[in-house]
């Protein structure tokens, strides 16, 4: 894991050092790469062509001096374009000749280093390497293709206009016929130009291509070839030598007299970094104190936030930045010198990168800093950092800019002595480091990591050391590429783990506050239960002793949570380590090279899909992410979305249910997807399981339909007060197939979701609670109804029960037989009121009327007996005779 390494090679052979560079430096590499550094003298093999000026065209004269001036404006253009054609042509010709030298070479050290397989010699290997080197220093322009498309593009609407233009050319004027030739001969100058652009354009990507299947031939050989001879005694010998180099006074003059004309080139860059160094040494304290007070309100639920926490990265960040940007200052500086000035300056931007990263470190370690107060992590880990990452910058800072000096042209004769010394004192400092952290880290793990701690301690340890030892026998290309890989995997592991406690510091502020949420919608749940069991109680109806409220339990949500956030950061950290190590160890892809099965494709005529091992334990790998992501998102999303949208009862759960569905789908049409399964194969068996379903399981099928129906239209919510059929009751749980209804008996009934669906529904609760009732009440014909319209209002305003809006009202609605009819009509906030509010009113009501003597009146009937004289039974006789 040697930092020291990242700077050791031309820039377009540190691809993965790029990236890490890229993600760590941050604002000093954004103020670097807008100030267009060049680190590297490269050659640039070629260069966009350059444009013809743009042919002028005009709507045809018809005077005859229009069309001679016409005329001559065409001889102009042709001549230029021909021109054009001529030197498109013939960089075309260079263009071809070097691919095909090029294509001769590759194939044939191919075949040479097929047929010598490992056998090679050290010698060999140095001359691979110094033409590695060469393909390195040579490049492309990065607006080739895209300048040559454009020509494309711009010639094309110029054939167009050529083409409108000729056939709008009158005949009638001297003239014309030369003009309407030279239009000709210009269309087919453009249709040639064309051509050669778009021959141009294939032969540069090939070459592109042929330089990256170069590279990569090169780069797997070298890995596997001594780079060097074994280590002796005049390699030590050669050490001492370098030194005296590095001492020799002519090349610091030289440097020394170049400065001036560098800083004049750079003047703009220069400024710019000057000032950002100025002001961040300016604000130091100001960020230091800003760092402090991000922690003060950590642990407070109602004032954390996680804001404090990106602060306080943001201000680990700036405190990490002087060093590096005061580098990159120096490196800018020299950027315009030749020889050794440019090697040091390049090994000054490297040191900048290794200031950085280790800065970063020893403020994220910090008493009071982001790692010890937001992240809680253990002080022996802390203090381990804020005492080894300061000795180890000692050490590799200059061991880097020494890497950068002998892997330069300029210092090349020493990269087998001084290089490898270097790369080996760099080495044991890395160990001696990852020894000291992974040690402190072991003692504040438990137990049940303790041993697996212990291991990786030994791995890390062991690691740079091996590696010194490959460098020393001679393999020090193979020694530097796996330790530049070993040191960027690091970079990516701490990224990762920072990443990781960012996450969990968002999701334990969020779990703080659902969880005092929870606890107070639990003590207002308990009191609105309370109320509605008296107003039961009072009622003598029955009504649910709970509420099954599809949510979940604050330690399944941390549960959950967690789970979901390691898988998440299992799968981002193995994909990084994948995309860095492809490229070192190509046996990493002989899994996509073992073909399994082939799929016919789905095109006619096109080439059968194959199947590889790898294809395989993708897919199996999807399949079992898609189950643990279905199992862990309720938590997840709890935390992270749905405690911040306030969703209504139930609405949790709908959610929840409905992402658990479209992960299922979506993981398993990406599962049978890497196996060759295609729709057009498998849109049949769907269909036919469709109608399958669609008779043989129909009722399942639409309860499970009307259960999706449910969840997204929400008729019915838990807690609410609905009538179905001829069942009344409480919604008290929902669930895919079916939903639980429970009466005013405690009974619990047991509903298809289709009945929901598909027949009439009333929700008592649904958008309002309220519900009128009706009392009806009749008094005598002698009674004052005005008094009697004031005695039962005067009764209704008087009880506190009566919801205020709609307001009550009393009406004298019949005269009936015996009564003159009255509705007293009032609403009631819960149906559980309904009873005990009828009977309050109705009490009162009575004893209304018996204070102002107001009668209520018996039902009067009228009865009228006909006796029918003679009509006599026979028993009756019988009984008079005896």
């Amino acid at each position: 894991m040697n930092p020291t390494t990242l700077g050791s090679r031309p820039l377009s052979d540190s691809r993965v050092p790029r990236r890490c560079r890229t993600g760590l430096l941050l604002a000093a590499l954004v103020v670097w790469t807008a100030t267009g550094a060049a680190r590297e003298p490269v050659a640039v093999l070629d260069e966009p062509p350059p444009a013809p000026a743009e042919i002028e065209l005009v709507e045809p004269a018809q005077s005859g001096a229009g069309i001679r001036a016409e005329t001559a404006a065409l001889e102009t253009a042709l001549a230029e374009r021909r021109r054009a054609v001529a030197e498109l042509r013939r960089r075309l010709d260079e263009l071809n000749k070097r691919l095909t030298r090029l294509t001769s070479e590759y194939e044939g050290l191919r075949q040479r280093l097929g047929t010598a397989g490992l056998d090679l010699s050290g010698e060999f290997a140095s001359l691979l390497r110094r033409r590695l080197d060469r393909l390195q220093s040579q490049h492309f322009d990065a607006d080739l293709l895209a300048s040559v498309q454009s020509q494309i593009e711009a010639a094309r609407i110029e054939q167009f206009r050529l083409e409108e233009l000729a056939a709008g050319l009158s005949q009638a004027e001297d003239g014309a016929d030369r003009r309407a030739e030279l239009i000709a001969e210009l269309g087919d100058a453009v249709d040639e130009y064309i051509g050669l652009l778009n021959d141009y354009f294939r032969v540069s990507r090939a070459m592109r291509e042929r330089i990256g299947d170069y590279q990569a031939l090169l780069r797997e050989r070298l890995f596997w070839l001594p780079s060097a001879p074994t280590a002796d005694r005049d390699t030590a010998m050669d050490v001492l030598r370098s030194w005296g180099w590095l001492a020799n006074p002519g090349q610091w003059r030289t440097t020394a007299a170049a400065l001036p004309g560098s800083m004049r080139a750079n003047a703009g860059s220069l400024l710019l970094l000057s000032l950002l160094l100025a002001g961040l040494l300016a604000s130091r304290g100001w960020f230091r104190r800003r760092l402090t007070d991000s922690a003060a309100d950590i642990g407070r639920v109602e004032r954390d936030r996680f804001t404090a926490t990106l602060a306080a990265l943001g201000c680990t960040v700036v405190l990490s930045l002087p060093w590096p940007v005061a580098l990159i200052l120096a490196d800018r500086t020299l950027a315009g010198t030749d020889g050794f000035g440019r090697a040091l300056g390049a090994g000054l931007g490297d040191a900048a990168f290794v200031f950085l990263l280790l800065s970063f470190l020893f403020n994220l370690a910090r008493r009071d800093g982001l790692a010890a107060r937001h992240f809680r992590w253990g002080e022996r880990v802390l203090r381990a950092i804020r005492l080894d990452a300061p000795s180890l910058l000692l050490i590799l800072a200059p061991a880097t800019v020494l890497t950068a000096l002998t892997e330069a042209p300029v210092g090349e004769q020493y990269r087998d002595s001084l290089g490898r010394a270097t790369f080996a004192v760099a080495s044991i400092a890395l160990a001696w480091f990852a020894h000291a952290i992974l040690r402190a880290v072991e003692r504040e793990a438990g137990d049940r990591i303790a041993a697996w701690l212990r291991g990786l301690r030994v791995v890390a340890v062991a690691l740079p050391v091996a590696l010194t030892a490959f460098a020393l026998y001679g393999y020090h290309y193979t020694a530097v590429q796996l330790e530049s890989t070993l040191f960027l995997t690091a970079c990516w592991l701490v990224a990762v783990i920072i990443l990781h406690h960012l996450a969990l510091r968002a999701l334990a502020i969020r779990e703080r506050r659902l969880a005092l949420a929870r606890r107070r919608e639990q003590r207002e749940t308990e009191r609105t239960m309370s109320a509605s069991r008296e107003a039961a109680e009072s009622a003598g109806e029955g009504m649910p002793a709970t509420v099954d409220e599809p949510g979940m339990d604050l330690q399944a949500i941390n549960t959950q949570t967690q789970t979901l956030l390691r898988l998440l950061v299992g799968v981002v950290a193995v994909a990084g380590l994948l995309a860095l190590w492809s490229d070192v160890i190509p046996a990493l892809g002989i899994l996509d090279g073992v073909t399994l099965w082939r799929v016919a494709p789905a095109i006619e005529g096109a080439e059968p899909v194959a199947v590889s091992l790898q294809d395989l334990l993708l897919a199996l790998a999807v399949g079992a992410l898609t189950v643990l992501a279905a199992r862990n998102l309720p938590g997840m999303l709890e935390v992270a979305l749905l405690s911040r949208l306030r969703l209504g009862p139930g609405g949790s759960y709908a959610a929840t249910t409905l992402g658990t569905y479209a992960i299922v789908i979506v993981g398993t049409i990406v599962a049978l997807g890497l196996i060759g399964a295609q729709w057009s194969k498998l849109q049949w068996l769907v269909a036919a399981l469709g109608v399958g379903l669609g008779f043989g399981l129909q009722e399942i099928v639409a309860n499970f339909v009307s259960g999706i129906i449910l969840l997204f239209e929400r008729p019915i919510r838990v807690g609410d007060t609905v009538t179905v059929g001829d069942k009344t009751g409480t919604v008290t749980r929902i669930r895919i197939r079916a939903t639980t209804l429970t009466d005013w008996d405690r009974k619990e009934q047991i509903v298809p979701n289709k009945t929901f669906v598909t027949q009439e529904l009333t929700n008592w609760t649904l958008s309002d609670a309220i519900t009128r009732v009706i009392i009806r009440v009749g008094v005598a014909y002698a009674s004052d109804i005005d008094q009697v319209h004031r005695v039962l209002t005067d009764v209704v305003e008087r009880n506190t029960k009566i919801a205020g809006d709609p307001p009550p009202a009393v009406f004298c609605v019949n005269f009936g037989d015996s009564s003159i009819d009255f509705e007293v009509r009032i609403f009631v906030r819960r149906m559980l009121d309904i009873m005990p509010l009828s009977h309050e009113i109705r009490s009162e009501i009575a004893r209304a009327f018996r204070e102002h003597g107001i009668e209520i009146p018996f039902p009067q009937r009228d009865i009228h007996v006909r006796t029918m004289i003679g009509a006599v039974t026979p028993m009756t006789r019988g009984e008079d005779d005896d």
